[in-house]
């Protein structure tokens, strides 16, 4: 191996001038940093120091040609917001790891013919494979058409049982705040949620009733309170339990931003929070959950989590190493001022 290396300040440097420094065959060098086995350890240790002298950057197409792929995922996402395709996509980065596989975001905006087009453009770059990410957790239509890429499901499952959905357990979750409740010494719990129409409502209803019937209780007014997902129903749905129901001492909202219009509505009634009636949201968005007065108690989906499971399964559907398969994954109780045990 040479001393200098030889390449003019005004150009990048190429395999050729690897190959030259390290005093190699340019497909020797190839072979080298590209991790095949036919090279002997001190020839692949002499190319590599070469190529991080030159700051060498295998050209991305080259190697692509050469493996078949292109080290780039499309991620489809309906969630206008960001609010849950932002940590999944966090997630299925953290799995593919830094400067690994690049990841082209796209916003179908909940419209199929849009979601189309997005699939035939990711396409068409010759990405290894697609992510779909759903705005709500109730089963979706397939991709339509023959998709010749892997294909994950996050957060909203596929129709179809064949097809990979990484999907949260919203009926632990609904349950798993109840027994947080229960914990506390409460007993008269009310149940204020979001639209019947959304599986996500539907299911944290059915895991908060099955936890208090274990425990010999109903809900108050016997139901879930179903209604819209913001803040003002919140404030509505609570001023007609407390009116309806006094003797209420916790109430379990199906959203965070749910959960501070109860809030508003208790310190209006004049009700300490947590002392005299406790309040547990759900999604641990932090931009409410942290900043509530108190901060408020949530139930996490942990959609980091969900998106680098998404970005393993993906991975390994690509290497066709495993046949990965639909997975539902527990949520986890988040703690803060706004429940505290009875006394």
């Amino acid at each position: 191996m040479t001393t200098e290396p030889e390449v003019p300040a005004n150009r990048t440097a190429t395999l050729t001038d690897v190959a030259r420094l390290a005093g190699v065959s340019v497909a020797t060098a190839s072979k080298a940093i590209n991790g095949r086995g036919e090279v002997k350890a001190a020839t692949r240790v002499r190319v590599l120091e070469a190529a991080e002298l030159l700051s060498f950057a295998p050209n991305a197409l080259a190697r692509s040609l050469l493996s078949g792929r292109t080290g780039t995922v499309g991620l489809i996402t309906s969630d206008l917001e960001g609010r849950f395709s932002i940590p999944i996509l966090m997630g299925v980065e953290d799995a593919f790891g830094a400067g690994q596989v690049s990841v082209f975001l796209c916003d179908a905006r909940g419209d199929a013919i849009r979601e189309q087009h997005h699939v035939r453009a990711l396409l068409s770059r010759r990405v290894d494979g697609l992510i779909v990410v759903g705005s709500r957790t109730d089963h979706r239509p397939p991709l339509a058409g023959n998709i010749p890429v892997p294909v994950v499901y996050v957060y909203a499952p596929s129709a179809n049982p064949a097809d990979i959905s990484i999907i949260v357990d919203n009926v632990g979750g609904g349950r798993l705040a109840i027994e947080h409740l229960l914990s506390c010494g409460r007993r008269n719990i009310a149940h204020i949620t979001g639209e019947a129409g959304f599986q996500a409502a539907r299911d944290r209803a059915d895991g908060a009733a099955a936890a208090l019937a274990d425990a010999g209780l109903r809900m108050i007014g016997h139901r879930p309170y179903f209604g819209s997902w913001d803040e003002s129903w919140g404030r509505a749905a609570a001023h007609m339990v407390v009116e309806q129901h006094p003797e209420v001492d916790a109430i379990f909202c199906g959203s965070d931003q749910i959960a501070r219009g109860v809030l508003e509505t208790l310190r209006d009634l004049g009700r300490d929070v947590p002392s005299t009636t406790s309040v547990i949201g759900f999604d641990n968005w932090d931009a409410i959950a942290a900043h509530s007065r108190p901060r408020l108690t949530s139930i996490d989906m942990n959609l980091k989590r969900l998106g680098a499971v998404a970005g393993q399964r993906l991975f390994a559907a690509i290497d066709s190493t495993t046949a990965p398969s639909s997975e539902e994954f527990p949520g986890r109780l988040v703690i803060r001022e706004s429940t505290v045990p009875v006394g």
